[in-house]
C-alpha cells in the first residue's frame, strides 16, 4: 500500500540523471528518476516521484553527490511541510532530539520538518545557540576522546580530513555558538542514510546529504536554534544553558 503524500509538495530542484554506485562505504545506487515509483523492501512500501527526485543526485555539487538510498528510511522521516505551532519566530531551527526531528518555522503555524539522526552526545544536553557560521563541504578533524576510543579509524586524521563525501560532516555544516563560545555543538551532514531517525554513536545532528543542503540555503549566520531534549520541553518554553562542551561532540574544524 503506498504511504499517504506529505501535506505539501517536497521542497527540491526535480534533476534527471541517474547514479552510478559508489562503494559500499557510502550509498548503494537507486534508480533513475524518470522511472515509477519503486517498492521499499522489506515492507512493500512505494516512494513517489517527487521524493525521488528531492534526494536525487546533486552532480554539479564541489563533490558530486550520489542520489540517497531511500530504502534504508522510514517515510516519517523525509522532509516535508507540517503543522508546527509554536511561539518561537519564523526561521527559528527547533531540534527534537527525542523524536528525531529538526523543524524550520516557517510563518502561518507551519514548519519545514527534517529527520535527523542523535549522536549521543547530541542527547546529553538542550538549550539555545546561534547559528555563527556555515560552511560547504567542511574540514573535520577528530578530537583526542575520539582517536583513544577509536584510534585506528580516528588517528589517520588527526591532522584534519579534507571535505568530501568521506567526511563524518557530509555536505554541510552548521556551528552552533553562544556568545563567543564553540558549543562544539553541529548541524551537519551523513551519507550514510540508514542512520536517520535513529541514535548514532558519535557526533550531534546528522541530516540527509540533501537535507542538510536544502536548510542550509535557508538559514544565515546568526539564526536562532532551541534543542529541546527528553520530552520536557515544548517549543518556545524557557530552556538551560548549554553545559561546557565535551570534547567527544563531532570533532572540530
Amino acid at each position: 500500500m503506498s504511504p499517504a503524500r506529505p501535506s505539501a509538495s517536497p521542497l527540491a530542484r526535480p534533476t534527471r540523471r541517474a547514479f552510478a554506485a559508489l562503494t559500499p562505504l557510502f550509498l548503494a545506487a537507486c534508480v533513475s528518476q524518470r522511472q515509477q515509483p519503486y517498492e521499499v523492501a522489506p515492507h512493500g512500501r512505494q516512494i513517489s516521484p517527487e521524493y525521488l527526485s528531492m534526494y536525487g543526485e546533486r552532480p554539479d555539487e564541489q563533490h558530486p553527490l550520489p542520489a540517497t538510498d531511500l530504502t534504508e528510511v522510514e517515510p516519517q522521516f523525509l522532509r516535508r511541510i507540517v503543522s508546527y505551532p509554536t511561539r518561537e519566530q519564523p526561521g527559528t531551527i527547533v531540534v527534537d532530539t527525542d523524536n528525531r526531528f529538526l523543524y524550520l518555522v516557517q510563518e502561518n503555524g507551519k514548519a519545514i520538518r527534517y529527520g535527523i539522526g542523535v549522536g549521543k552526545q547530541g542527547m546529553s544536553w538542550r538549550g539555545r545557540a546561534t547559528v555563527a557560521r556555515k560552511a560547504q563541504w567542511p574540514r573535520w578533524t577528530p578530537t583526542p576522546a575520539m582517536i583513544a576510543r577509536e584510534p585506528e579509524r580516528n588517528r589517520p586524521w588527526a591532522a584534519g580530513m579534507a571535505g568530501g563525501l568521506e567526511n563524518p560532516l557530509g555536505a554541510r555544516a552548521l556551528y552552533l555558538y553562544q556568545g563567543n563560545r564553540d558549543t562544539m555543538y553541529r548541524i551537519h551532514g551523513t551519507s550514510e542514510p540508514w542512520s536517520i531517525g535513529k541514535s548514532v554513536s558519535s557526533g550531534c545532528i546528522r541530516l540527509f546529504n540533501q537535507d542538510i543542503i536544502d536548510l542550509y540555503s535557508r538559514v544565515p549566520t546568526g539564526t536562532a536554534v532551541v534543542v529541546l531534549n527528553r520530552g520536557t520541553l515544548q517549543p518556545g518554553s524557557e530552556v538551560d544553558e548549554m553545559p561546557p562542551p565535551d570534547d567527544d561532540f563531532g570533532g572540530s574544524i
